[in-house]
């Protein structure tokens, strides 16, 4: 087994996740630094959104070690929460909570987990939704917004629990194509800004913009992992040529 790097944000070692008979992820060893943008690429069920969902234990993986800034992922809940509080997650589908507006969605996870008062938490709350460019829909509730603020809604509540690293499982996928640009927008100004992040996406513009380095997975491994421009102008695996044929043609 190898040992993780002192700038290590995320390492991964030897990871394997079942459900029941069927091999969702083989064998996964991958390691990421500090302030490093990686995107995860492939087909339909290759285990890409399991292998982030594993990162900060929504889903459990049965082999292999998960190490988040120096925090060896294991079933003690204080150890989860720990790894939670590091690894911030927006998800495909926004999940905010619809009966609570949107300032309220923001503040619920600081005041109750960070222990911060209202007025701390409504001040944090304000400071990431003007990163995000949408503070004037404070009060409103998730149900009166476009899909594209809903999702910045939901990067917000994330940055508002201060994580070290970001994971994005499809944040556009479920967006009209008019309003995945000002999620791709928010989300490239996260990573100029440092941000430690691990995309699920099949933006490969974004990809192209953003990403340090490209992995592609099929089948539940990782077959390839490289610079943008070799992973698109010369890859080496035939399953990436082909998936990158299909997508790109």
């Amino acid at each position: 087994m190898t040992t993780p790097l002192s700038t290590d944000a995320i390492h991964i070692s030897g990871m394997h996740k079942w459900y029941g008979d069927f091999h969702a992820l083989n064998d996964i060893s991958l390691s990421i630094g500090q302030g490093e943008r990686i995107v995860i690429c492939g087909p339909s069920g290759s285990g890409k959104s399991t292998l982030i969902r594993c990162i900060n234990r929504l889903e459990r993986h049965e082999q292999g070690t998960i190490v988040v800034n120096g925090i060896t992922l294991n079933d003690d809940l204080r150890t989860i929460d720990e790894v939670r509080s590091e690894a911030g997650m927006v998800f495909q589908h926004f999940n905010l909570f619809p009966h609570l507006t949107v300032l309220e969605n923001c503040i619920l996870a600081p005041m109750h987990v960070r222990r911060k008062s209202r007025a701390e938490a409504v001040d944090i709350a304000m400071t990431y939704l003007e990163r995000v460019r949408i503070p004037e829909q404070a009060g409103k509730y998730p149900g009166q917004l476009s899909g594209g603020q809903q999702q910045r809604v939901a990067i917000a509540r994330s940055l508002c629990m201060t994580p070290r690293i970001m994971l994005f499982d499809e944040p556009t996928s479920a967006l009209d194509p008019e309003m995945v640009k000002e999620v791709l927008d928010t989300m490239t100004s996260l990573a100029e800004e440092g941000m430690t992040m691990l995309c699920v996406t099949h933006e490969m513009g974004f990809a192209r913009q953003v990403a340090d380095s490209i992995v592609f997975m099929d089948a539940g491994s990782i077959l390839e992992r490289g610079a943008p421009q070799t992973f698109f102008e010369n890859p080496t695996h035939p399953r990436t040529r082909d998936f990158l044929g299909r997508i790109l043609s």
